[in-house]
């Protein structure tokens, strides 16, 4: 079976695919396993105080910071084009929350598996957010 890593959903769209450093999720590598309630919490205190290193090894203003560098970086790499990338639900909510002015953890907790965010180019308006797919 195809997966989404080796690029098949791109190849029956015929589109290319690249990996680019930096687009991944926030670094919680060193956190033990969570229940539900208390990973929720942890995630909202991350957004709500992103200056703060409250979970994981980076902060949330270190997390957007390296995301937001990575997708300047893609932008940048592809000018005039229409792009997508594929990541994870906490560095998305910090970076479009940033970018639009949605609270980040009301927009976290929107993102389903799969769900995407859809954002004009080059102001970052936010187009829609599909919640589930």
């Amino acid at each position: 079976m195809a997966s989404i890593r080796d690029g098949a959903p791109a190849q029956l769209l015929h589109k290319p695919v690249e990996t680019a450093e930096g687009l991944h999720e926030h670094d919680r590598s060193n956190v033990r396993w969570l229940e539900r309630d208390q990973f929720e919490a942890a995630i909202a205190a991350l957004l709500e105080k992103p200056e703060t290193l409250v979970l994981g090894n980076e902060t949330g203003d270190q997390a957007h910071h390296r995301f937001a560098e990575a997708i300047s970086n893609v932008l940048g790499q592809h000018p005039g084009g229409n792009v997508a990338v594929v990541t994870h639900g906490t560095v998305l909510a910090l970076y479009v929350s940033r970018a639009t002015g949605l609270e980040p953890f009301a927009l976290w907790k929107r993102l389903g598996m799969p769900s995407f965010v859809v954002l004009s180019l080059p102001d970052l308006e936010l187009l829609t957010v599909i919640e589930s797919v």
